[in-house]
């Protein structure tokens, strides 16, 4: 049986291929790390807002059981019932 080659340029443009399929392969890969990346950080942000809400829930509870029922000036502190 005999072994056929391919041209140098075939061969070429093989390996060019090849390449850039290895290229966009590890870009995905680079993409699907920031996308985890991302992903942690906006878990994080997300539980700081639960978070910074329900302080918000507390402390509003607290100084309707001190003042009652108004509503407050951030400005001045005034409330308004």
């Amino acid at each position: 049986m005999e072994n056929l080659k391919l041209s140098k340029e075939e061969l070429q443009e093989l390996n060019e291929l090849k390449t850039e399929g290895n290229d966009i392969t590890f870009a995905l890969g680079q993409l699907e790390v920031q996308k985890a990346i991302l992903e942690g950080q906006k878990n994080n942000l997300l539980n700081d807002l639960a978070n910074g809400q329900e302080r918000s829930n507390k402390l509003a509870k607290k100084l309707q059981d001190k003042y009652g029922e108004g509503i407050i000036n951030n400005e001045t502190g005034e409330i308004t019932k």
